[in-house]
C-alpha cells in the first residue's frame, strides 16, 4: 500500500457515475448523540468493480457562498461486493451526520456531504467516481494474526473483511483481534441493539473483540486506547512481535498519534514501539485507511 496521503483535491472525479440510493437506514440506537445511516446504492455502471478496503467518491452540490460548485468526500465500502440481476453494482456505505466550527469565526456549520446522504430518501441519485485505495488484503498463510483497529465509521471496512475471511477461510487458524473504538456504547456501530453483525463471529475460536470507549463522552474525552490496548497489553505486545502479524487500521487521521502512545506504554517505550512499528511497515504487515 502506498504510503504517499493525497489531498482530496487531488483525486480523479473526471469520470462519474449515477448512483441510486435503494436503502437507507440509521444504526446508532435513538439516544445516541451521533446519528449513522447504512446507506446502500446501486451504480448505474456495470463495470465499477470494487475490492475489499477500498473507498468510493460522493459529490454532492457545494456551497456557493465559499465558491464550490461540487463538494467531493470519501467513504469506505461497508459491505462485500454484489451485483444485481441487472449486473449492476450494490455498495454500501456508513455515513455519520456531521457538523463543524470554522476556526475563524466560531461559528458552527453543517457537514455537507454528509447531511446530504443522510438526508436522502430511497430512489434519489447522485454522481460517485472511484473506487479508490487499495484493498486490505487476506494474508496467504492462514495462521497469521490480524490485528484491526478502528474508530467510528472506520469500523466499516473491518465488518466487509471478517465476513470475507471467514465466509472463504472458515479454518483460519491465526487471531483475529478487533479494537473498535467509540465514544460511548451508543455509538458502537454494528455493535449495538440497533446492528450487532459481530455476534455471528463470537462461536469462532480465533475472533475476538474488544471494545474502547470514552471514559467521559458527555465531555468529548477521547477514546481510551490506553486501557483498551493496555488491559491485553503482555499478549498484544507477544503478537506484535511475531513476524505473521498484520495490523490493519481504519478511522480519523488522530489515530496514528492515539495508538502510537497506546502502544509505546504497550511496549514499555515510545522508542521501543517506533522501531518494532517501523519494522512492521517496512514489511507491509502495517496498513492504515486514515481520513
Amino acid at each position: 500500500m502506498k504510503d504517499t496521503v493525497m489531498r482530496l483535491e487531488e483525486y480523479d472525479t473526471e469520470a462519474r457515475f449515477p448512483a441510486t440510493v435503494i436503502s437507507s437506514e440509521r444504526i446508532t440506537s435513538e439516544g445516541a448523540d451521533a446519528e449513522v445511516r447504512e446507506i446502500i446504492l446501486e451504480i448505474d455502471r456495470p463495470e465499477f468493480d470494487y475490492e475489499l478496503g477500498q473507498s468510493i467518491g460522493v459529490i454532492v452540490p457545494g456551497d456557493p457562498d465559499f465558491g464550490t460548485h461540487d463538494h467531493f468526500r470519501l467513504y469506505s465500502v461497508a459491505d462485500l461486493p454484489e451485483k444485481t440481476a441487472s449486473g449492476r453494482p450494490r455498495i454500501t456505505i456508513c455515513v455519520r451526520r456531521c457538523d463543524y466550527v470554522d476556526e475563524y469565526s466560531g461559528e458552527r456549520y453543517d457537514g455537507i456531504a454528509s447531511n446530504y446522504l443522510c438526508d436522502m430518501k430511497a430512489g434519489a441519485s447522485f454522481p460517485v467516481a472511484g473506487p479508490y485505495g487499495l484493498a486490505f488484503e487476506i494474508p496467504e498463510e492462514k495462521d497469521a494474526n490480524l490485528l484491526l483497529i478502528g474508530t467510528g465509521t472506520g469500523i466499516a471496512p473491518f465488518r466487509a473483511f471478517i465476513k470475507q475471511l471467514y465466509r472463504e477461510h472458515s479454518d483460519w487458524k491465526g487471531k483475529v483481534w478487533l479494537f473498535y473504538g467509540a465514544r460511548s456504547g451508543l455509538e458502537a456501530l454494528y455493535m449495538n441493539r440497533e446492528k450487532d453483525d459481530f455476534t455471528q463471529y463470537y462461536d469462532e475460536e480465533t475472533f475476538q473483540a474488544f471494545k474502547a470507549f470514552s471514559p467521559r463522552p458527555g465531555w468529548q474525552d477521547p477514546v481510551d486506547w490506553e486501557s483498551a490496548l493496555g488491559d491485553k497489553g503482555e499478549e498484544l505486545w507477544n503478537l506484535l512481535r511475531e513476524p505473521d502479524t498484520y495490523v490493519y487500521v481504519a478511522g480519523l487521521e488522530k489515530l496514528r498519534g492515539q495508538l502510537d502512545k497506546a502502544f509505546g506504554k504497550v511496549a514499555g517505550s515510545e522508542k521501543k514501539w517506533a522501531r518494532r512499528k517501523a519494522e512492521l511497515v517496512a514489511g507491509g504487515r502495517w496498513v492504515e485507511l486514515l481520513y
